[in-house]
């Protein structure tokens, strides 16, 4: 008895009848990044870890395909219905908040702070408990995926409250880039950055302009030239300015979605 193929077999199928028309199987976790359950690294992770069947069989191999039209997909025990709408919003992300969607110490996270959106988004990147400012949150996982893939070529702006005043030459090892730890306990260079004051006082403000994007880097970094950072918030990412009150957000504009995906493209 003939049985009909899978999505996942036929993908490899040769047909020659010119009435016969496949779609192009996808990737796994392009496929569920497009439906917004996930983001793209998320979803590999879901996939190795053996939460993701295609027709009632698990499958756990990373570049596996399935054709989202014709493949049942189930994530974590759930059916996967299509690509969502994407949703790309700017928020501006309080102190006192995770960029996590949950939290083991029950602290607030992003999340809370997404009341009325329709469909599940998640934060691209990342900003620490103590920081605020401008955070991208969306549901295209094929674009958070560029955008941290291409992070260090992704423009951000902070400005930050420094306690005590750095002299010149501080200011100087800022710009051409100092040694600093990674969370792994290694040490690296940081790449050069725009420094310059936006408020002379005894503890001054700055403004910074990094085209890199490690975990705690503006403090690690002022903190290797003698001071420690009070305060820090986003004001730029790539083409995006902040320009709503803390915890609150809008959509983007479809100028900006497009001047994003240009910044998010390598090369």
């Amino acid at each position: 008895m003939n049985t009909v193929p899978s999505g996942l077999e036929l993908c490899t199928a040769q047909f020659h009848h010119p009435s016969f028309i496949i779609m192009p199987a996808e990737r796994l976790q392009k496929i569920i990044a497009a439906a917004g359950v996930a983001s793209r690294r998320m979803a590999e992770k879901l996939i190795s870890s053996g939460h993701v069947q295609v027709n009632g069989q698990v499958v756990s191999e990373l570049g596996s395909k399935a054709d989202p039209e014709t493949d049942h997909i189930r994530v974590n025990g759930k059916l996967l219905h299509g690509a969502q709408r994407h949703v790309y919003l700017l928020l501006n992300k309080p102190k006192g908040y995770v960029t996590t969607m949950s939290d083991p110490e029950k602290r607030p996270t992003v999340m809370d702070l997404m009341r009325g959106v329709k469909g599940r988004v998640y934060p691209v990147g990342r900003l620490d408990y103590a920081s605020e400012g401008l955070l991208l949150m969306t549901n295209d996982g094929e674009l958070a995926h560029r955008l941290m893939k291409a992070a260090s070529h992704v423009v951000k702006t902070y400005v930050v409250k420094v306690a005590g005043t750095p002299n010149d030459d501080a200011i100087a090892k800022l710009r051409a880039g100092v040694s600093i730890a990674t969370d792994d306990g290694k040490r690296v260079k940081t790449g050069p950055a725009k420094v310059r004051i936006v408020k002379e006082a005894a503890n001054p403000w700055y403004e910074i302009t990094l085209i890199e994007g490690r975990n705690r880097q503006i403090r690690r970094m002022f903190e290797a030239v003698g001071h420690h950072v009070e305060k820090i918030k986003r004001v730029r990412y790539g083409p995006l300015a902040l320009d709503v009150p803390p915890g609150k957000f809008r959509a983007l504009t479809l100028q900006e979605i497009d001047r994003l995906k240009s910044a998010s493209k390598i090369g």
